[in-house]
């Protein structure tokens, strides 16, 4: 019987625009990141580098453009967040204790707040029992050790929690771990599909 539900934030419940990112990109005739790169996006993404490093790493590279216009560039990946979606999951947060577990950045989390406005931003986040941010935690998807914290942490069963993310790669991690899982994909299904989805969620007993 699934108890609990840990939700993905980019594509599941906000929609992410990787094309804008990438037109975006090439203004700086970026059309892929380094190895180096990489690397100080995923340490800044677990919480290793601060922001003001991270932003400094790139006005050192591109020189001609101001740290406004870097930011916007990093962000342009984060698109709408749909009302539909919110209210689905303020409908459910009263069956399911749910969860959100993120690998995002402070910069992006900052944008997101901003962008929602606070009404938004406060409904969003009271739906959930606790908001898990890798950069927060320093700890990332899909180590089973990001999860596993998790579980350990609000004393879940694996077997009673439903994990929805559009990475695969993710998704897997955490059947290794016994959870149930949603491999969503984004673009073809939506996370309101829930229940036709399992249809067996509909059954379960509500939350005390």
């Amino acid at each position: 019987m699934i108890k609990n539900i840990i939700f993905d934030l980019g594509d599941v419940l906000i929609n992410l625009d990787r094309l804008n990112t990438q037109t975006e990109l090439k203004k700086l005739g970026l059309y892929e990141f380094s190895k180096e790169m990489t690397d100080l996006n995923l340490n800044y993404e677990k919480g290793l580098v601060s922001t003001e490093a991270f932003i400094s790493y790139y006005k050192n590279i591109f020189k001609d453009r101001g740290e406004d216009e870097l930011v916007k560039m990093w962000n342009a990946i984060l698109s709408d967040f749909p009302e539909y979606r919110l209210k689905f999951l303020e409908n459910i947060d009263k069956k399911y204790s749910l969860f959100l577990f993120s690998n995002s950045n402070e910069l992006h989390l900052n944008y997101f707040k901003k962008k929602a406005g606070d009404d938004f931003y406060s409904r969003f986040s009271n739906c959930f029992e606790k908001e898990y941010y890798s950069f927060q935690v320093n700890l990332r998807k899909p180590d089973p050790e990001a999860f596993q914290f998790i579980l350990d942490e609000n004393k879940l069963k694996p077997e009673e929690t439903l994990f929805i993310d559009d990475t695969k790669e993710n998704t897997d991690s955490a059947k290794k771990l016994g959870m149930r899982v949603w491999n969503l994909q984004a673009g073809k299904e939506d996370v309101t599909d829930l229940f036709q989805k399992f249809p067996s969620l509909e059954k379960t007993i509500l939350k005390p």
